[in-house]
């Protein structure tokens, strides 16, 4: 089946790219322009016609790829034309009447590229957070998920459990012949690396996940603090609805931002206080739990009244800072203990101090991203086959102590699958070809 859609946005723009991939893409070149196909990586003018009466649909040009030298390994095609949503439907329209044709489905193009073994699973999803990247730090990222070092990490892990595999293999396949002492020796010794490696990379503080997803910032306190005038300000826009009355806000209101190039999700939330309301109990329990899994939070209190007894004293205890609002109506200087926790006093009134705390929010920010290791998890699904990648990993290094080779070599194939579900490499066959290299079989 041939594929088609169009690659550049929708909407009116000045040029539209539609891509072809499949064994019918060189019949729509042709059928569209009424000529052969074009050199290779070439561009050349063509006029796009309608298929059967020859009419013009518009003049562009026309790029030709040859599989499997190509993005999808497949005979593929760009046709580049003016960017109008009439000149778009209308070749779409077109191609969709060749035979074996249809619309891609979501991410198909890069699917077939895994597929036909042009990228890797790693390779693929850097290109989506590559394509949805909104800061300078996610875009940096992607380049490096895609120039393939986190792929590099995870293969080489894998090599070596393949290896030690083969070893434990030949001990299953020829029972009566004993490993040597320094064989078992090298068992032990690597596969306990490879687990300490794997630990190394799980401990990252989820840095990669982060970055992808966005740091998570949390505004919380009592009510009629400032929490939703701080979420403006830091917008510079009207996000959340303020008001004198206590209890406005009522769910939590989220917004994006771009800090230095650094993603930020800020979350505004229900002021946390005794309330009768069902409503707002139930946005004040929204509230403690955005709090407890915010990467920071911004605990804002009234600087007339600042009392933190109860949930503000256990919510300042991590990654905070509090947030004295209101300075303009600070009449005495600040309790001691007060002033010993990381604190910013701001009035939003007057815009007092403001640059003060966005430093201070900078600065969590870059000292949570600084990291000497590369980052290799970007994903929840990386970390989790890590995870069962170590509980097997375990498992085999119990076994293996007891000379229980049978049993271990399960789990041991088992962690090298988890590592090969990172980058989409599953593959028994490569573990015959370690015992055949390194194994004299018939001797």
């Amino acid at each position: 089946m041939t594929i088609f859609a169009l690659s550049t946005g929708p909407g009116t723009s000045g040029v539209a790219i539609i891509r072809i991939s499949g064994d019918e893409a060189s019949l729509v070149i042709k059928s569209l322009t009424s000529k052969e196909i074009p050199p290779p990586r070439l561009a050349t003018l063509r006029k796009i016609k309608y298929i059967n009466s020859f009419e013009l649909i518009d003049e562009g040009l026309i790029i030709w790829f040859p599989g499997p030298n190509s993005y999808t390994g497949e005979d593929m095609a760009e046709i580049h034309v003016h960017g109008g949503k009439a000149v778009v439907l209308a070749i779409q329209n077109e191609i969709a009447k060749v035979k074996n044709c249809r619309l891609a489905e979501p991410g198909e193009f890069t699917k077939l590229a895994f597929q036909n073994g042009k990228i890797n699973l790693l390779k693929a999803e850097s290109i989506a957070d590559l394509i949805s990247a909104e800061t300078e730090v996610q875009r940096l990222q992607a380049i490096k998920i895609m120039k393939g070092n986190s792929s590099e990490k995870f293969n080489e892990l894998r090599k070596k459990l393949l290896k030690l595999l083969s070893f434990v293999e030949a001990k299953i396949d020829f029972p009566e012949e004993d490993l040597p002492d320094e064989n078992i020796k090298k068992i032990k010794k690597d596969s306990s690396d490879v687990l300490n490696e794997i630990n190394k990379i799980l401990n990252d503080q989820k840095i990669g996940e982060i970055i992808r997803e966005g740091f998570k910032i949390a505004i919380v306190g009592p009510t009629n603090a400032g929490k939703s005038s701080l979420l403006n300000n830091l917008s510079k826009r009207e996000v959340a609805i303020v008001s004198e009355i206590a209890g406005t806000t009522r769910d939590v209101i989220e917004t994006h931002l771009n800090l230095d190039g650094y993603p930020v999700i800020i979350s505004d939330t229900a002021g946390i206080r005794d309330s009768k309301d069902d409503i707002e109990k139930k946005g004040i329990k929204l509230s403690l739990n955005k709090a407890e899994n915010a990467d920071l939070k911004l605990v804002v209190v009234d600087a007339k009244s600042i009392d933190l007894s109860g949930f503000l004293n256990d919510l300042l205890k991590n990654d905070a800072i509090l947030v004295i609002n209101k300075s303009d109506l600070l009449k005495e200087n600040l309790d001691p203990e007060i002033t010993k926790l990381n604190h910013v006093i701001i009035s939003l009134k007057d815009n007092f101090n403001i640059d003060k705390l966005i430093t201070k929010i900078k600065n969590n920010l870059k000292n949570k991203f600084i990291s000497e290791e590369d980052i290799l998890i970007t994903r929840e699904r990386h970390r989790q086959h890590l995870v069962q990648c170590v509980d097997h990993l375990k498992i085999f290094l119990e076994k293996n102590d007891k000379k229980d080779f049978d049993k271990a070599a399960e789990d041991l194939r088992m962690a090298i699958r988890q590592l090969g579900m990172i980058v989409g490499k599953v593959d028994v066959e490569e573990i015959l070809g370690s015992i055949f290299n390194d194994f004299c079989i018939g001797k």
